[in-house]
């Protein structure tokens, strides 16, 4: 196998990520196979200590934040997150390096026998693409003798692929509307889902969450035996000041306080960062070997792109994720506190947003509306994009003027035309919309 053989061999599977998704339930997702593979591989998953991290918001930007903590304290650290930005190897890195090509395809080879084993028998049904994915990360992580493995819930949680760790700690994050034709329609299901993380014995650490959502979870954590630790009020955090570098923090802990320095922008990056410390914290009282500067050392040198990055200053593009009601409020609070009170002012402020099919235009478009009287409407090249004339229409019903272009880098040429040196440009709505922008800023070579 080469490459690209590899890749065509891993995306030959059903992969949810670009097909319509099935209802999520055990008929459709059912952790045996998973197990059945894992159990050919020798159990990887078992070697190293592990992190599980669900939610709806910011679990990445978490993930990033503990894995880069733990890999300052000495520690060899796996992080295995999804989807990629630009290469399928993003999601499985060792430290601050990525899976290579050549260990990617050595892997592949020496699943694949596994694999079809599997499938041939089929007895609980046929592995997917992101099944696959997760046992290439494990197998990886035992190549790499990694002592901690930090793993990102990829859809919901108790029936995720991932959730064949027994994790020291399990992270639960900010849990808003998403995925709802596949996880449920209410936070009260939605937050039951991702609850299925908690094992019997584990430390919970929970972002602030809705009183549905804190209930689901406070009772899961009775009912597993687990200790839940509150963020908002066993942590709590203050910001301190900000600027277009860096956030400074207060964080108050179980263990100490700590000034925090975080080159991520966005209030709720605050947020995420005092999950973080909590349940670095949790490890800590388990007796890894975590020190009050390692936490600040490690959040300070923390890299998750995509997510409210200054990608050009002159003119002033910012690209993110913003893919639900809840992450626009957030990014529209971000650009108020950070750009439009400073940098720009909404008559120079260009939008540029394409959405994913499944996702709720209605709720991202009545957030950002109001910053922007320019708007270009585009899709990314994923097969899940959702058709322009969708999200026009809802613009429509607010009378703002948009352009339709049907590419990201056409729509981004289109945007710096109308900008010039000095205005201002966000993309977002996917990360795959933010991905091809940053490919292409990288071609015109904006990016500082």
């Amino acid at each position: 196998m080469n490459y690209q053989q590899a890749l065509d061999y891993i995306y030959s599977f059903v992969d949810y990520e670009k097909a319509p998704k099935l209802r999520y339930n055990s008929a459709n997702y059912d952790l045996r196979r998973m197990e059945e593979l894992l159990a050919r591989l020798g159990n990887p998953h078992r070697v190293a200590r592990s992190v599980h991290i669900a939610g709806t918001n910011g679990k990445g930007s978490v993930a990033a934040m503990v894995a880069s903590a733990l890999t300052v304290s000495g520690y060899t650290t796996g992080l295995y997150t999804s989807p990629h930005l630009h290469t399928v190897n993003e999601r499985i890195r060792v430290g601050d390096r990525l899976i290579s090509d050549e260990e990617l395809v050595t892997l592949v080879e020496k699943l694949k026998p596994e694999v079809e084993a599997v499938n041939q028998k089929a007895t609980y049904g046929r592995l997917t693409t992101f099944e696959l994915l997760t046992a290439l990360a494990f197998a990886y992580f035992r190549l790499k003798g990694v002592d901690f493995q930090v793993v990102e819930v990829g859809l919901g949680g108790r029936l995720d692929a991932t959730n064949i760790v027994n994790p020291e700690v399990c992270i639960i994050t900010s849990i808003s509307l998403d995925h709802t034709d596949i996880l449920g329609n209410s936070l009260t299901e939605l937050a039951a889902e991702k609850a299925g993380i908690i094992k019997p014995g584990c430390i919970v650490v929970v972002s602030p969450q809705s009183d549905e959502a804190a209930q689901v979870i406070e009772k899961t954590c009775l009912r597993c035996g687990a200790e839940l630790v509150r963020v908002g009020y066993d942590v709590i955090w203050q910001g301190l000041s900000s600027d277009l570098n860096q956030q400074l923090l207060q964080v108050k802990g179980k263990l100490g306080s700590y000034k925090l320095s975080i080159p991520l922008l966005g209030h709720y990056q605050l947020e995420n960062a005092a999950t973080a410390v909590a349940a670095l914290e949790a490890l800590a009282r388990k007796g890894v070997n975590i020190s009050r500067n390692s936490i600040i050392d490690g959040l300070a040198q923390v890299n998750w792109p995509g997510r409210l990055q200054i990608v050009s200053h002159h003119p002033l593009i910012v690209v993110d994720g913003a893919h639900n009601p809840d992450s626009a409020r957030k990014l529209k609070q971000s650009l108020e506190q950070y750009f439009f009170k400073t940098y720009a002012s909404p008559d120079q402020a260009i939008l540029v947003i394409g959405l994913s099919s499944d996702k709720d235009a209605a709720g991202i478009v009545s957030e950002l509306v109001p910053l922007f009287d320019k708007v270009i409407i585009t899709c990314s090249r994923h097969p899940r994009a959702m058709a322009p004339a969708l999200l026009k229409a809802e613009f429509t019903k607010y009378e703002v003027e948009t352009q339709v272009v049907d590419n990201v880098p056409t729509a981004l040429s289109r945007a710096l035309a109308l900008a010039g040196d000095r205005g201002f440009i966000c993309i977002t709505g996917s990360l795959f919309v933010v991905a091809e922008a940053i490919e292409q800023a990288k071609r015109l070579a904006l990016i500082e």
